[in-house]
């Protein structure tokens, strides 16, 4: 019995301590759009030390990060940011779009990269994402570019679960603004 005790507790303390863990998902395409070119890389999103941590973080009252109880996210949030961006891009577009590394024999048209200077559940009700995507080409496909974007979405409260609703809108509005750029 006394060698089955810290088992048994070691198992409890396990089962107490579980975290929930989320995954951002962008919605599904509703129309697709045409664009210039006929595939997309995308690079490795880059973001905020904050937003690439596991632990989701929304903004409290003072302005302070504050990590949401026992939640954390299902991927690696530059992996999965990356990955529900380029879903996004490929269903709303008529490219064949992948991340990096670019897995055809032929090289991409384009090479997308995005730098995120903040993505973030605010204390006012709203999730932010804003910072800045370069477009770039080696064939000419398209004149390189940089813009700047701020995408915010309305968020419902600070559970994780609208957290993570909020920021696959967000990725969907960023995907909208860079097939924007791309249209024909």
């Amino acid at each position: 019995m006394t060698r089955i005790a810290p088992f048994a507790l070691t198992l409890l303390l396990a089962a107490c301590g579980a975290k929930s863990q989320f995954i951002i998902t962008a919605p599904a395409a509703t129309t697709e759009t045409r664009v210039r070119v006929a595939s997309i890389e995308v690079i490795t999103v880059s973001l905020p030390a904050y937003a690439a941590a596991a632990a989701i973080v929304v903004e409290d009252a003072s302005g302070a990060l504050r990590p949401v109880a026992k939640s954390l996210w299902a991927d690696d949030p530059p992996r999965g940011v990356t990955a529900a961006l380029a879903r996004s891009l490929d269903m709303k577009s008529t490219a064949t779009v992948a991340v990096e590394p670019w897995p055809l024999n032929d090289a991409p048209e384009v090479r997308l990269e995005v730098r995120v200077d903040e993505m973030l559940a605010r204390a006012d009700g709203s999730f932010v994402m804003n910072g800045q995507f370069a477009l770039s080409s080696q064939t000419g496909a398209v004149r390189d570019r940089l813009q700047r974007f701020a995408i915010v979405v309305p968020l419902a409260d600070t559970a994780p679960a609208s957290v993570a609703a909020a920021a696959g809108m967000a990725i969907d509005g960023l995907a909208d603004q860079i097939l924007a750029q791309l249209k024909r």
